[in-house]
């Protein structure tokens, strides 16, 4: 089995990403800003960033391989201020392919699932991850670089960290906003009317299709199109908060709470489309229709912040 870098592993995706690796027998050196989560067996730490060129090429002269997870996260977040997104996304992005370059590493890149919006005007933080893919693209051509792109959907699952007024986390995520607003009775509050799609996707199946690209990189070279990671049928918005609050009202014995429509906030796009090419996967060996049902992840979800935050939630 190989050693394989993951930068910003200690983040929701990486956390999960982490054990995927140590279950297929890799060793795992998790490389970020702020030693925070404890290692497991078979894991160590290497406290660098991104944006340090020599710390991440240290890091590729131990490792056999990289899975690049570490961004700058938010839509409208990056729109006040872009500089980091820039630093961090583009910049942090080009020190890891420059360094799995001198090593001759394969590589995976966490691209973005709405990297089509970059074409309709979207925030730094569309432009600047798609922006590395460029660079993806570049190396893969005339540097014989060995990387792969994974764009993932909104990623969701147990654990996902929460913005104000229920968490501390800067950046509003779907999943953990509406079911936090629906278990304590409070309305779910959707930007825009809600019939805009925007796939949701379980955190384990991305995890998988992060490793399995990694391993298929390695062995084969770089996939010819991005992995796009998604389900097989679309919802909307509205559907997803219609989930989230019947099984809320499940578990907590109340009505089911309703569902609040405000203004779409910088960087969103009235009736966006935000899918993914499940056909993308057949690269890799996978298909979306072994993937956790919405439905499904939406129930493991719920029941996660039902259990682990809203009894901590309630005596705080």
């Amino acid at each position: 089995m190989s050693v394989y870098g993951v930068t910003g592993g200690q983040g929701f995706i990486g956390s999960y990403l982490r054990r995927e690796l140590l279950s297929r027998g890799h060793e795992v050196v998790v490389f970020d800003r702020h030693p925070h989560t404890e290692m497991a067996a078979g894991e160590t730490f290497f406290l660098g960033d991104v944006r340090d060129e020599t710390a991440v090429v240290e890091l590729a002269a131990h490792v056999e391989g990289i899975i690049h997870l570490a961004a700058v996260l938010g839509t409208q977040e990056t729109i006040g201020n872009p500089r980091p997104s820039a630093e961090t996304n583009i910049r942090g992005s080009l020190n890891v392919f420059e360094a799995a370059n001198q090593y001759g590493l394969p590589a995976v890149y966490a691209g973005v699932g709405n990297a089509f919006m970059r074409d309709i005007g979207t925030g730094s933080y569309t432009i600047s991850k798609t922006a590395a893919e460029d660079y993806v693209r570049m190396f893969n051509a005339y540097r014989g670089g060995r990387i792969s792109i994974v764009r993932p959907v909104n990623a969701y699952g147990p654990g996902q960290s929460i913005a104000a007024p229920y968490g501390t986390s800067r950046v509003r995520k779907i999943l953990p906003a509406l079911t936090c607003r629906a278990l304590t009775g409070a309305d779910i509050e959707v930007y825009g009317d809600g019939t805009q799609v925007s796939d949701c996707v379980y955190v384990e199946d991305v995890a998988r299709a992060f490793v399995t690209a990694l391993e298929h990189t390695e062995q084969h070279g770089p996939t010819e199109r991005p992995v796009e990671v998604g389900p097989l049928e679309s919802v909307t918005v509205n559907d997803i908060a219609r989930l989230v609050a019947e099984y809320a009202a499940k578990v907590t014995g109340r009505e089911p709470v309703g569902i609040t429509h405000l203004p779409m906030r910088p960087g969103e796009v009235p009736n966006a489309v935000v899918t993914s090419d499940t056909a993308t996967l057949q690269q890799i060996g996978m298909t979306a229709a072994d993937f956790i049902p919405l439905d499904e992840g939406i129930r493991r979800t719920v029941d996660y912040y039902n259990e682990s935050w809203l009894p901590t939630y309630k005596t705080a």
